[in-house]
């Protein structure tokens, strides 16, 4: 891990990220018009999956058309997408074969993704869950990793990997590391403390989700009011401050322009170590 430039992280293979992304699950017929707005407002990583039932990948496709019609340039953007097994799926809406090879399944979900992203390359392509059959698992990730070897996947990563040891496996079993795990973000994992520090003492980088919605007892916590006030920023700023400053890329799925705005200028200023640690407190411990 590379420290930030420009509001960026360098992952283990070259890519940057942002240190904020936004999420596109669930918004359905909204997704093309905030995907725009998300981009016109200053976002500059995108995440999606090619998963029907949960998100619109078109509709990304498209507010990444308008917002490019309107002069921003593909190179500047972070673009993340998923393979979602069988499981994860809608059996209505299926973006490839059921019945066709793993290997060949996530090659119809990339080329799926690439028609309806409208792209050639992804910076990101990420395992949506690990499969419980671990022959299964392999061939999976060796058919993403044949898209990394065909160049039109820049990194790989995985979601929804809450055993550190699937994750220390799959490291030490794999040609190519995962540079990304995407993870819910709460209490009831212990907020992946310990899958984190593997993940930091292995060039990882974590990204949280549902990371706003499953906290709210932290948001309005004593302790995130008063640095609210200190810094005359909003919980949601504080918060997603705190885990930019634990180098963890959380993501927004909000609607609101003006929640857009504020979730970018985390940029605009830091907490102390003190001010960390009593954060981390609310978590029960250290990052």
């Amino acid at each position: 891990m590379d420290g930030a430039v420009d509001g960026t992280w360098t992952s283990i293979h070259g890519v940057a990220i942002p240190r904020i992304l936004y999420g596109t699950a669930w918004k359905k017929d909204r997704t093309a018009g905030l995907v725009e707005l998300a981009l016109a407002t200053g976002f500059r990583g995108i995440d999606t999956a090619c998963q029907p039932k949960h998100y619109d990948e078109a509709g990304v496709g498209a507010g990444l058309a308008a917002a490019l019609a309107k002069g921003l340039r593909r190179e500047d953007l972070y673009l993340q997408t998923k393979f979602t097994p069988l499981a994860g799926q809608d059996p209505q809406r299926l973006p490839y074969d059921p019945q066709a090879p793993l290997a060949r399944q996530v090659a119809q979900s990339f080329e799926r993704s690439r028609a309806n992203l409208g792209v050639e390359t992804l910076d990101g392509l990420v395992l949506h869950s690990p499969l419980p059959n671990p022959s299964d698992f392999r061939e999976v990730w060796g058919a993403m990793e044949a898209l990394v070897d065909g160049g039109g996947v820049r990194q790989l990563g995985i979601s929804n990997c809450y055993d550190p040891e699937v994750l220390r496996h799959l490291c030490e079993t794999s040609r190519i590391k995962p540079a990304v795990v995407q993870n819910r973000f709460y209490a009831a994992t212990g907020f992946d403390r310990v899958l984190r520090l593997y993940c930091r003492r292995n060039g990882i980088f974590y990204q949280s989700f549902w990371t706003l919605t499953a906290n709210p007892d932290i948001l309005a916590h004593d302790v995130t009011r008063s640095l609210m006030a200190r810094h005359g920023r909003s919980a949601a700023q504080i918060f997603f401050r705190y885990l930019s400053q634990q180098e963890i890329i959380p993501l927004t799925g909000t609607s609101s322009a003006v929640h857009m705005r504020e979730d970018l200028e985390i940029a605009d200023f830091a907490l102390s170590a003190e001010e960390c640690q009593a954060l981390e407190a609310l978590l029960g411990g250290g990052p």
